[in-house]
């Protein structure tokens, strides 16, 4: 039967999602227990009203989806021209050199490619020696470009940009190109009929894009890490230094768990601009 091919993937995602995700939630109700890592019968809500009473948790969870949105926002923009282009290149040579350009960032790893951003954007950076060898900063200054929010961004977009031009390159191509046509023919400008043909037909895809770099950039440990020198503080880090360095993991799990709810809450979102962008009752 037709549903048995589903069973392995079923067992995998009950194994490797609903079980950890089910005990992470189980961990942040138990008592703070340092170097416990067991689930406990013991169920409280201490946990939660540590983070709801701590400002910095509050603004490291304002800053994760700000950040998110921020990203996800700047990403379109620049995915999307990139996107167009390889969908709508019939030349099968130009058309792989361009998917290969795209595929050969998301193959290197990722600490390679921030270590090369902060050889950019150091103060002693590619950047900076141009800004001072034109003269647009003194010769002891620099601009700082990293260690901060603005270089968590930057870094985030890099590395989230591959994801954004892939999901739109297949969105745009399933626009039948009829349909612009149509609107030249009826005496619409190149430019008018890609703002009211093509760009509300890719509206799929830029939601589901989007929701997909939300998603990896409220959850992005490592390039907040690297490019905000632990000076941004998000909810991975916290995490992280929850976990790791304090050996609370059930207050570790709390945090977790509200990461989780942010990523929920940005797919029913997602789920209800989808309905209302495809046509469906919001």
């Amino acid at each position: 039967m037709k549903w048995l091919l589903v069973v392995p993937l079923l067992a995998f995602f009950v194994v490797f999602f609903v079980i950890p995700v089910g005990l992470l939630f189980a961990t942040s109700l138990n008592p703070q227990a340092i170097g416990q890592v067991a689930v406990t019968a013991d169920l409280t809500l201490d946990n939660y009203l540590r983070f709801f009473s701590r400002s910095n948790y509050l603004l490291a969870a304002g800053r994760s989806v700000i950040l998110g949105v921020i990203v996800a926002a700047i990403t379109v923009v620049v995915a999307y021209p990139m996107a167009y282009v390889i969908a709508k290149t019939e030349h099968p040579g130009r058309n792989t050199f361009l998917l290969i350009l795209v595929l050969a960032a998301m193959q290197l790893d990722m600490v390679i490619r921030l270590y090369g951003m902060m050889v950019i954007l150091g103060d002693e950076g590619l950047i900076n020696q141009m800004l001072r060898g034109l003269g647009l900063i003194g010769a002891e200054s620099s601009v700082q470009l990293m260690y901060n929010f603005m270089g968590v961004v930057m870094g985030l977009v890099q590395f989230a940009l591959p994801f954004m031009i892939l999901t739109l390159v297949g969105v745009i191509r399933g626009i039948d190109p009829s349909l612009e046509e149509a609107a030249r023919s009826l005496g619409a400008s190149r430019r008018r009929a890609f703002l009211r043909v093509t760009l509300p037909m890719s509206m799929p895809g830029i939601l589901s894009g989007s929701l997909l770099v939300f998603a990896l950039s409220i959850s992005s440990y490592i390039v907040p890490a690297l490019m905000g020198g632990f000076r941004v503080g998000v909810l991975p880090i916290h995490i992280f230094q929850q976990v790791a360095e304090g050996a609370r993991f059930q207050f570790g799990a709390t945090i977790a768990v509200i990461l989780f709810v942010l990523s929920a809450l940005a797919v029913a979102i997602y789920l209800r601009l989808g309905r209302r962008h495809s046509g469906g009752l919001a």
